[in-house]
């Protein structure tokens, strides 16, 4: 039998880890991340993350909705477009985004990533469709 799972009732324990060192850009940015849910085809996740002050170089393989509960962090493109996030704010990195990440005041989230292509919507929480195909 399937059931919910519960991010705050999660007992998974968080992993520890930095950014490799030739991505690191500014501060030290150590990281915290738990994956709480995995489905079987390994296509869809969902955890939580948190990160302390700093700035290092991303570039994401899959599609990351992120729920930002905690924190500043700012997002800069490639083309040098920065977009600031505060607690409260949602959005997605699209599967080949590059830029860098500048955590500003220390940061939390809660994450759903999706690697390929999903049939029909993926919805999360708060409604928002994070992955379709026609």
């Amino acid at each position: 039998m399937k059931k919910v799972i519960a991010f705050a009732s999660s007992t998974v324990a968080p992993s520890t880890y930095r950014p490799a060192p030739e991505r690191i850009l500014d501060g030290d940015p150590v990281q915290t991340a738990a994956l709480v849910f995995t489905s079987a085809d390994g296509r869809f996740s969902a955890g939580t993350w948190a990160a302390e002050r700093g700035t290092w170089r991303v570039v994401f393989n899959e599609s990351e909705f992120c729920h930002l509960l905690e924190g500043v962090v700012v997002v800069t493109d490639q083309t040098g477009e920065r977009t600031t996030f505060r607690a409260g704010d949602a959005f997605v990195s699209p599967a080949g985004f590059t830029g860098t990440w500048e955590i500003v005041e220390p940061a939390r989230k809660g994450s759903v990533r999706v690697r390929g292509v999903i049939s029909g919507p993926v919805w999360v929480g708060i409604g928002v469709a994070i992955g379709t195909s026609g």
